[in-house]
């Protein structure tokens, strides 16, 4: 078995700051994506080592932002 990487990945998701902003919380994005709290609450903390583009749009959608707002360069 390959060795796992918990390493920093060098991409920053700003899913918290987006929801702060829109005045949404986690539990509600859950609903409107279709994602689990618990699977949102790894992105959001930056735990995240893959994303589906599926997931990526649909958050994009619900946050009425475009992916470069969501996901930057650390």
């Amino acid at each position: 078995m390959p060795p796992v990487d918990d390493g920093p990945t060098g991409v920053h998701c700003r899913l918290d700051e987006l929801l702060t902003e829109r005045g949404l919380s986690l539990t509600e994005l859950s609903k409107r994506v279709g994602v689990s709290i618990v699977n949102l609450s790894v992105l959001k903390n930056d735990r995240a080592r893959a994303i589906r583009f599926s997931t990526l749009v649909a958050i994009c959608e619900a946050l009425e932002c475009e992916i470069g707002d969501l996901l930057v360069r650390s």
